[in-house]
Order: structure tokens, then sequence, then C-alpha cells
């Protein structure tokens, strides 16, 4: 095995384990009592959730029963969604932790700031003993014995003064501060927060994250589940004819039929693109995460693909994972017509498509000399590509329009940004030199069947002729 490979796998589990244990510090730990019941569930959770995870990656390309990747696929890819969107929740919860902390309810503030509750008023001196006024110089009979003026013994009426032995009783001492704070007139520029309060804080941050993750990736699946939608963009090309004008091609892209999308997502995507009632269909790769004997039932649907000029197919890179050479023959036999390094004429403009860039490991890559090099260039072309990074082949091959897919848009925010450090266009449509390309987001999901800031979309692609 490749030493390179065995360190970056090393490098990425590592860092799995030390995201997790983030996760689990900050979600289960940080919230929940040493032994309890809550705590062990959570923590078997935390645990079996990257297990899980890392198994519907291993499983989805190995030979074990379909079923087996099915029970696999849904809790481990849905966790790996969770956990992202739990992750960038509790960093965020980073920055809001210490002003929360540092937060204290009115009946805290005396009791954190001085150690103890605050004074009340101060007790009133204790009253003289009445004067003696009748000159025996004894003391008041209420008076305590020790605490009057000295006393005497009268011996022929003359009082001998005796010394005081009394004393004084010394002043109780001072409450022992609170636990966790400083003694009373000691300064304490950043008092410390109680433990109950990290608990609160704690809690309050933890539950915010988990019930945003959760509501994330529930709208995130519910987006995928219930189908694509139909987004319509308009494409002037300098060489259409007036004839051709308003030409309508459905784009789709990235369907990834696996053990979680099945015939009953083909069956959504068939019926948005037929109630659009386009001139052709392009199939631009990635329909597949499987063999033909695991999900040829589910690609079935595709046979009712209605449009004027057919429907066509270009490979992306999972076929070629999956079996390209007998997923070309399946989509044949279904009605799609299959575009390897080829192109076919339609009125008004060429028609080309090419193998994705991920064929050249198999001797199957992209031939743009074999599908646009001798063709007529006063005519518009559009050329179906799975990837955008051939479009500098396709600049260079005087291509007007280039269809592709394969970014999915993203799929998961921020995975957008990554998505563009990748590809000239993670979305939309762009023009490099003379040639536009558009990237559709997809019309299904890979991994977890979420989407977040990218929803899945079906292109109609309205052609226009400039002259018209």
């Amino acid at each position: 095995m490749n030493p390179l490979f065995i360190v970056v796998a090393c490098a990425v589990l590592a860092s799995l384990v030390a995201l997790h244990w983030y996760v689990w510090r900050r979600l289960v730990r940080d919230t929940t009592r040493p032994g309890s019941l809550v705590r062990r569930v959570a923590t078997v959770l935390v645990v079996l959730g990257p297990v899980l995870f890392i198994g519907a990656f291993a499983t989805g390309r190995s030979g074990l029963p379909f079923v087996v990747k099915q029970i696999v696929a849904w809790p481990g890819y849905l966790w790996g969604a969770v956990f992202l969107y739990l992750l960038l929740a509790l960093l965020a919860g980073e920055l809001v932790r210490p002003l929360l902390l540092r937060m204290r309810a009115p009946g805290e503030r005396g009791r954190e700031a001085g150690g103890a509750e605050p004074a009340g008023p101060a007790e009133s001196a204790e009253p003289s003993a009445p004067a003696d006024t009748t000159g025996t110089g004894t003391s008041s009979a209420d008076e305590p014995a020790g605490t009057g003026a000295p006393t005497g013994t009268a011996t022929g009426g003359c009082a001998v003064a005796e010394p005081a032995t009394a004393t004084a009783p010394s002043a109780p001492a001072p409450p022992a501060p609170p636990a966790g704070t400083l003694p009373p007139g000691d300064p304490d520029p950043k008092p410390r927060p109680t433990p109950s309060r990290r608990l609160f804080v704690s809690r309050i941050v933890g539950g915010t994250a988990a019930a945003v993750a959760l509501g994330t990736v529930g709208a995130g699946t519910y987006g995928v589940l219930r189908g694509p939608r139909l987004k319509h963009v308009t494409v002037p090309l300098a060489k259409l004819p007036r004839a051709a004008h308003g030409y309508r091609i459905a784009v789709v892209s990235d369907v990834h039929l696996g053990p979680i999308l099945g015939r009953g997502h083909t069956q959504r995507i068939v019926d948005t693109i037929n109630s659009a009632q386009p001139d052709l269909v392009a199939v631009v790769g990635d329909l597949v995460d499987g063999s033909v004997a695991e999900l040829g039932h589910a690609a079935e649907p595709l046979a009712q693909l209605r449009a004027r000029d057919g429907s066509y197919f270009v490979t992306g890179n999972h076929e070629y994972f999956s079996g390209a050479a007998e997923w070309v023959d399946h989509v044949r036999e279904l009605g799609l017509r299959p575009l390897e390094n080829a192109r076919v004429e339609k009125a008004g403009f060429d028609l080309a498509g090419v193998n994705d860039v991920a064929g050249e490991s198999y001797g199957q890559g992209p031939d743009f000399v074999r599908a646009l090099g001798d063709r007529d260039r006063g005519r518009a072309s559009v050329l179906l590509a799975h990837q955008p990074i051939v479009i500098d082949e396709a600049v260079e091959h005087g291509v007007d329009l280039q269809l592709s897919g394969h970014t999915h848009g993203g799929q998961l925010w921020p995975g957008n940004l990554i998505a563009g450090l990748a590809n000239p266009t993670v979305e939309g449509l762009e023009r490099y030199g003379d040639t536009q390309l558009y990237v559709s987001r997809g019309a299904g999901a890979w991994g977890p069947p979420v989407r977040v800031g990218a929803p899945s979309d079906i292109t109609i692609v309205q052609l226009a002729a400039k002259r018209s």
C-alpha cells in the first residue's frame, strides 16, 4: 500500500477522533452528570456515529448484499451531516460562551463579588447604665456584674474602691466566605462563575447547537427526498439560427441512485422533466452509485422520459466506480442515447458529448478531437461534459455552451467554498472567452441525503438567437 496514502488516512482518522472528542466534551461531558444514564447513552451515540459513517463509505463499494448497504447508509450518512452542523454550531457557541458566563442574575452579583450577602443595617450601641444618684457608689441592681463601674464597700461611710477585674467579651469571629469566592475586601476583577453557572451555560449552548444541527439536517433531508425543482435559464448563442430560437434542453445531473435514493426518486425526476415538455433531455453524468445488478430496477423510470428530440447521456466519475460499460448499455436499453466522445446534428446546432475525465484510468477518457474536431465551426455547438474542469478544452475547440454538473453546488454549506477551489464554476452560468459554461446543482445527493444552501434542481436551458 502507498505509504503516503497511509499517512493521509492516519491524519484524517486522528482529526476525526479529535473533533468527535470535542463534540462529546461540549455536548455530553459539560452538560450531564457523571455516571448518569443520559451521559452513558449520549456517549454511546457519539462513539457509534463515526463508526457507522465510516462503515457507510466502506460498504458502498464492497461486495456486501445491497440490503446491508442500505441499513448502514441511512444512519451513517445522516450522522455525517448532523456532526458537521453540530461542530459548526458548537464552534459558534464558543464565541458567546464567555459572554454568558460573565452575565449575572441580580441575586448573584452581591454574593459573587464580595463572597457574602450584603450587610444589613448596623446595630445600635448598648445603652449605658443609669447614673448613680445615691452617692453610695453602688451600681444598679439590673446591671450585670462585672460590666458596670468599679464597686466598693462602705466602711464608715467611705467607699473603698476596688479595682475592676472583669474584661470585655471578645467580638465574634466573622463567618467564612462561601467556597469559590474571595474574602470581603479582596479585589476580584474577574469573579469566577460557580459550577452551577457553568452547567447552565453549557446546557444552553449545547442545547442550542443540537437544535440548530437537527433542524438544519431535517430541512435539508426533506429538500432532497421531495425531489428537485425546475429552474429556468436563458442562454443567448451568437451562432444559433432564428429557427432554433427558444429551443429547450432539460439538464439533469448527479442523480446518484444508490442505497438511499432509489426508484421513487427516479420517478419524481422523470415526472418533473416531462411536466416541462422540453425539446431534448441531457443527463450529464453521475446517475448511479452502484452496479446495474443493484440499481438497474431503480433506473427503469428513465424509459418514460418524453422529449421531441430524445434523451442523451454522458458518463460521470461515479459511473466508472460502478461499471461504466454496463451502465452505458443499460441506459441505451432504457431509450437514452449515450454520447461517448460523439456528436449529433440538431436543427440549428451540434450536440456533442465527451466521457468523464475519470475514464482516463480505464482507457475511456474524454476525446475532444473525436467529438468536435471535424465539425463546422460556423454552427452553434452545445457540449455535454460532466465536470466543469474541461472548460479549457471546450474553449479551445470553439464550443458555444458547455453543460455540466459534478459540483452539487457544494451540497452542504460551506462545501461550496471547497468546491470552488477545485472547479472553475460551482453553479450557474459563466462565460469563458467565447464559451459559456452552465453548471447544474444536480438532482440528487452524494453521501448524506441532505442539501444545505444548494437545493437540488433540474434546469431548463432555453437557447436564444441573438439575431432574433
